[in-house]
Order: structure tokens, then sequence, then C-alpha cells
């Protein structure tokens, strides 16, 4: 059990004094608001009195903490019952709020596994989301790349199929993955049941990392295919004996390591940019690697990216390893020990001093990490360069820091989308990416759509809710154009630098045009221009952004039946009325007597349903 106390957010200057007299010498979870009533930090305490007070009993020499509490205008807090409740808390407020002056880990993606179905002949997939298929699943795997390799190497050592059941339920002869050796072609009854059990068993051994009993299966089944002349079959399983063994070569396992189920997190950094490396070995097998390039406040040290990486990144995890490798200590370690075993029922080990193999596996994590980094690096210079073109191509006073691309979409005018993207120096920032469902306008009048979609987007920036662009463009000619110029004069909005970029002739790519205020010509940049390339990659991005949206507004459009937005029609009454007129047109040409006579639907709801249709 936990309980909540909130300072008033309304007082204009902050009374530290006075909240520090309500906070108890208990463990728990408190979180500094701006002016806004935002949360800006989350932090957790294993005392609320002496941590929140540290804040405010002395001038810091760390001007990220400086900034902090000068920007603290109220303060929440909640009361927990141990240090290991608050970790856990904070974990939940820190990915809920996202509080700018946190580390913050930004990976909502789930995690892909390779499922093995049920069944007479279980087939092998891939599988991302709920596990509700039944089965067994292995993984979690850190890309997709990497199950789709492990995938392609079953099929060659195995053969257990991975064609959907639907296909398989429908074969009359085997099909190409039969003929180039890569299925056993269960599908028309060319493999038994027995035999098929025995190769979906080993898959699962080889999923389990348990390679050596693997080799010994098949080493006693060649011989004894050998004894009973069955030598085909034992050419297979010599074949994949072999096959195996190269296998093994690739992945440099070794004895000592084959059990190892361990992640080796690298954390590095260069020019103002972190990198966190979590390698992935289990079973003393690599699956892969997946790096993390975490915002960063002003002035953290490493410690305190792995200290804010680990439990955001473990707290949220289903399959946790043995055992977490890291190139720095925290000192958080042992709460996190404790909190993993709370929600995991057993202990995942934290280390940094390693030796032997854990100390190889973080090695190579350091070298993975750094390769990251270096390319990382490479493209933030390739994209600066790319903004200094771009500031001389168009003679600004300096390279633009923020750009916001617009674009329309829509099929021949209906449920018209308008996209906004957003580039820094860094490239996309896809966290300020928006979408705009367009209403009420002429279908098919891009210029009103635009000037909608433009006044939405800039009357929310100037309440303050993000950052001002330096330039504004606007996938469109002159008159597209001319829709932002009104817009930006109407909420007297300067500063901003206007490009509209029109397609050129037969619209190929490197004829574009483009348009600025109060210049007569376009201006016409050569094809191969960083500036240009820069360019068309943000109309490019905000033409797919666009497009995604009006595909997905229109998928709904078209499961969404005009009887659901009819006050009094809900799922029983609807599915009466489409039985009894036998579909929505039929409805639809109904009058008001014929409706009347359906099951359920009185006179005055008949009125209802008809004055809503036509």
């Amino acid at each position: 059990m936990s309980s909540e106390h909130v300072s008033g957010a309304e007082r204009e200057a902050f009374d530290s004094a006075a909240f520090l007299k309500n906070l108890p010498h208990k463990p728990g979870v408190y979180r500094m608001l701006d002016t806004a009533g935002t949360v800006i930090y989350v932090g957790k305490a294993r005392n609320l009195k002496k941590r929140v007070g540290s804040y405010f009993q002395k001038v810091h020499d760390n001007p990220k903490t400086r900034a902090l509490v000068a920007a603290i205008a109220a303060m929440e807090f909640t009361v927990t019952n141990s240090e290991t409740e608050a970790l856990l808390l904070e974990n939940n407020y820190i990915k809920a709020l996202r509080p700018r002056y946190n580390i913050v880990l930004r990976d909502d993606k789930s995690y892909p596994y390779i499922h093995l179905s049920g069944g007479d002949y279980p087939r092998l997939s891939f599988h991302r989301g709920a596990k509700t298929g039944g089965g067994r699943y292995f993984g979690p795997y850190p890309s997709a790349g990497a199950v789709r390799s492990s995938l392609w190497q079953l099929q060659k050592l195995f053969r257990v199929r991975q064609c959907e059941d639907s296909f398989f339920a429908n074969r009359s002869r085997p099909c190409l993955q039969y003929q180039i050796k890569r299925c056993t072609g269960p599908c028309v009854g060319l493999v038994s049941k027995e035999d098929y059990a025995e190769d979906v068993r080993l898959t699962s051994l080889f999923l389990e990392g348990k390679n050596q009993e693997i080799l010994n299966a098949l080493g006693e089944r060649m011989e004894q295919c050998a004894k009973d002349l069955e030598f085909e079959r034992a050419a297979r399983y010599r074949d994949q004996l072999i096959a195996l063994r190269r296998v093994q070569e690739v992945q440099s396992i070794s004895q000592e390591d084959s059990e190892l189920d361990i992640d080796a997190v690298a954390v590095l950094s260069a020019q103002g940019l972190v990198c966190v490396l979590v390698l992935y070995v289990r079973g003393g097998r690599v699956l892969g690697s997946k790096s993390f390039f975490p915002a960063l406040p002003q002035d953290d040290s490493l410690e305190d990216v792995l200290t804010a990486f680990l439990p955001q990144y473990y707290l949220n995890r289903e399959d946790l390893p043995r055992e977490v490798v890291s190139t720095l200590a925290i000192e958080e370690a042992e709460l996190l020990e404790t909190a993993l075993a709370e929600l995991a029922g057993r202990r995942v080990r934290f280390a940094s001093a390693v030796r032997g193999e854990r100390l190889r596996w973080l090695q190579l994590a350091r070298q993975n990490a750094e390769t990251e980094l270096a390319a990382r690096l490479a493209n933030r210079q390739n994209a600066e360069a790319r903004l200094d073109a771009l500031q001389e191509a168009l003679n600004l006073d300096a390279p633009p820091a923020r750009l916001e691309c617009f674009d329309i979409s829509h099929t021949q005018g209906e449920l018209t989308v308008a996209s906004c993207v957003v580039f820094e120096q860094g490239g996309p920032k896809k966290s300020d990416y928006r979408r705009f469902n367009i209403e009420g306008i002429t279908p098919g009048d891009d210029y009103a759509a635009m000037h909608q979609a433009l006044s939405r987007r800039y009357a929310r920036l100037k309440a303050g809710e993000a950052a001002m662009p330096d330039i504004l463009l606007i996938d469109g000619g002159a008159n597209q154009l001319a829709q932002a110029e009104t817009v930006l004069a109407e909420l007297d909005i300067q500063g901003i630098t206007l490009l509209g970029v029109a397609k050129g002739e037969s619209r190929k790519p490197g004829l574009e045009r483009l348009f600025m205020p109060g210049l007569a010509d376009p201006i016409l940049l050569p094809a191969d221009s960083p500036a240009l390339h820069l360019i068309q990659h943000i109309r490019d991005e905000a033409h797919r952004f666009a497009i995604t949206g009006h595909r997905q507004r229109r998928a709904k459009a078209r499961n969404h039946s005009s009887l659901e937005d009819i006050p009094g029609i809900g799922p029983k009454r609807r599915r009466e009325l489409l039985k009894y007129f036998g579909g929505l047109q039929e409805v639809k040409k109904a009058g008001v007597e014929e409706l009347a006579k359906a099951p359920g639907i009185s006179a005055q709801l008949a009125q209802t349903i008809y004055d809503a249709l036509h």
C-alpha cells in the first residue's frame, strides 16, 4: 500500500520549507512539477525527508541540479512500504510521464520470439505480441533479423515446417521447400509423425542451447541407421551433424560457457552522445544485440546513465536472464536484484567485475557499442553537413535546428489526413510527429486542408506545447505556401522561414522547385546537393506519414457502420436491423414505416434512424 500527497501547484513560488514539513522519514517516490503542472523529474528515496530536503539545503555544483531546482513550482510524493516498492513505482512513473530531467529509455516495441506451435506437425514461426497461441515460445530475441537468421538455420538443420497452417492444410503435393531440402513434406505424408516429432524435439533442444545433446542424439541415430543398412537416412543424419558443427564454429561456443544465460551491457559516450548496448547470450550462444541512445540530460555521468537504464529496461522485461554483466558498476545493484526477484520469482545477478567467459562477452559488447556509436556519430555528422548546406542554399544566418514539414493525403477528397513530421539536428524526431484528421472542408480542397492543419498545429505551438521550427516546409508550390503565410500572419508568428517544395517536370526526383516568400522565381538546386537530399528526405517522410494515416483512417471507416453513431442503436438492435433488412444498404433504402416494423424499433426510433441516415 502507498499513500499520496500533493503540494499545491497553484502557488506562484514553491514553498520548499512548508513542503518539507509534511514529508515523512519513510521510503517513497517524489515528483517535481513546473509552472505548467508538468512533471519534470521523478525520483525515489529511502528517506523522503532527507532526500528531498537535500535539494533545498545547499547550492549545488551540478548545473543540471541547479536548473532543476530553479524550475520547481510544485511537488508531489507517494509513500511506499519499502525501497523496493519505491523503485518499481519510480520506474512506472518515468515510463508513463517521461520527465525531461530523467534519463528516459525509449523502447516501446515488444521483443520478437520464435513460436513452436502444437499439434501433430508443429510449425516454427516468427512471433511478436501476446503469447496466446499455445505451444512454446523461445526468446526474446533482440531483433526481427536475429529471429529470421535462427529460423533460416533451423530450416537447414532440422527441416521443421514454417509454412502457414492454411497453406499446410491444403497441399496435394510438396512445395518448393521440400524440393530444396528445407522441409520433410509432412503436408502430404512424406515423413512419419514419429520422425517429425523427433525433428521437433531436436529443434527445441537447439533453441534451448543444448547442442551437445543434439550431437549425441544425431550420432546415435546415424550409427543405428548404418547398422540397419538405411544408408540414405544415415547420410541425412551425417549432413545434420556436419551442419550443426559448422553452426557451432560460427558461434564460437566452448564447453565452459555452454550453460551461460546472460546479458552483457556496455555503455560508452562520445561527443555528447551515449550508447548503451545489450548483448544477448543464451545457452552460450549470441542471439544478437540491441543498442539504445537515451536522451541525456546535461552533466550526467555514464554511471548515472546505467543506473537509470537498468531498472527501466529489466523491470519491463518478461523473460529475464540469469545474469547481467556490465562495463560499470551501479550502487543500486542489490536493490534491483531484490525487485526483480519479487517480480520473477528467482534471482537475477548483477555484476561488473567479471573474468573468463563473462569478460569475453562483455568485451564483445563493448566492441559492438563502439561500432554503433561510431556509426551514429557518422550519421549525425552527415546530418550536420546537410543542415550547413541548407543554410547556404537558403542564405540563412545559421544552420536550422528544427524543421517541420506538412503534407495532405486523401482518396478523391474523402477522409483527408494531414501530416506533420519534425527533423532536428540528429534526424527525425518521431515523438513530435502529428497527424490531423481534416473535417468541415469541401472534399478535395487541399488548400483548405493545409490551412486547417497549420492553424491547429501552430495555435498549439504558440500556446507553448512545443518549440517553434526554424524552417516550415510545405509539400506543394506557391499556392500551398500562401496558406502557410496566411496562417502564420493570423497567429502573429514571426521568425519562421517558409519553404514550398514542388515536384518538377515528370515528377522526377532531383528536379524539385523550391518556393520562398518574396522570391519571384523558384530555387533550383543541383541533383547531388546535400541540401536537396535533406529536403527530399523530409518531404518523403511527411508523404509516408500522411499516406499511412489516411490508410488507417480509411480501413477504420470501412469497418465502421453508420448505424453505430445513432443514439439508441446498440449492438443487439444493430444486428437485428441488419438481419431483418439483409444489409446496411437495404436499411438506408427503407422508409420510416418500414423501419418501425423491424424487431425492437419504435416509431420514434425509426424516425431517428431515418434522419441519421439521410
